[in-house]
């Protein structure tokens, strides 16, 4: 049987996965997607805050006083995978220190070409495109990327990826959000176009990619 304080724990992952996912979300809109009440989502709201995993900033509403939209800190980050951010980072420096721009460079592409053909063997390419993307969120998700896909209103896709386990060693290394660009281009192949619209590394609150039937 579940004790009250791991059903707390529960409730306050579920808080922080919604925020992570979603965005600023106030406490009605919260308690409406966890079916709480708004009186139990603040409650878990304050405890977050005062463990510094969550904040809020007032937005005025038509009616009424300022609306509280609460939203993560980056302390909330620990949360999530990093995928062993401080050594990727070290061993970055050292590969650029000893071989140079040309030399990481090298190794960014080694990268990529095991990725392009570990996602090969797993991504259908007769594939309709949807199919392919749906295998692609899969693959990412499971690496700590949170990925998700949605339609985006005018006959493509958006790919999200809600959290970025190598975000240190990508914003040590910028070659890292090209070459993950170039690897989606290729799975996803010559019938797809793919754009990046949202950057957590240039500050977004997550990777957004727009992809379309080419």
């Amino acid at each position: 049987m579940a004790t009250p304080t791991a059903g707390k724990r529960s409730t306050r992952r579920a808080v922080v996965k919604l925020l992570k996912t979603e965005g600023a979300m106030g406490s009605a809109q919260l308690a409406r997607k966890l079916r709480l009440t708004p009186m139990a989502v603040r409650q878990h709201l304050y405890a977050l805050q005062r463990e510094k995993l969550v904040t809020f900033e007032e937005r005025s509403v038509p009616i009424g006083r300022p609306a509280k939209y609460w939203r993560l800190t980056p302390q909330a980050d620990t949360l999530f995978p990093d995928a062993y951010a401080e050594l990727n980072v070290a061993l970055i420096d050292a590969v650029g220190r000893t071989f140079g721009p040309k030399g990481l460079q090298r190794v960014l592409d080694a990268r990529e070409a095991k990725q392009r053909a570990d996602y090969a063997r797993l991504i259908a390419p007769a594939a309709p495109l949807k199919e392919r993307l749906r295998q692609l969120v899969r693959l990412r998700t499971e690496e700590g990327y949170m990925a998700e896909l949605r339609p985006d209103g005018a006959g493509g896709f958006l790919f999200i990826e809600n959290h970025c386990p190598i975000c240190a060693a990508a914003t040590a290394c910028q070659g890292f959000c090209a070459t993950e660009l170039d690897l989606f281009r290729a799975v996803l192949g010559p019938t797809a176009s793919i754009e990046r619209t949202e950057h957590i590394v240039s500050g977004g609150r997550r990777c957004v990619y727009r992809v379309m039937p080419a």
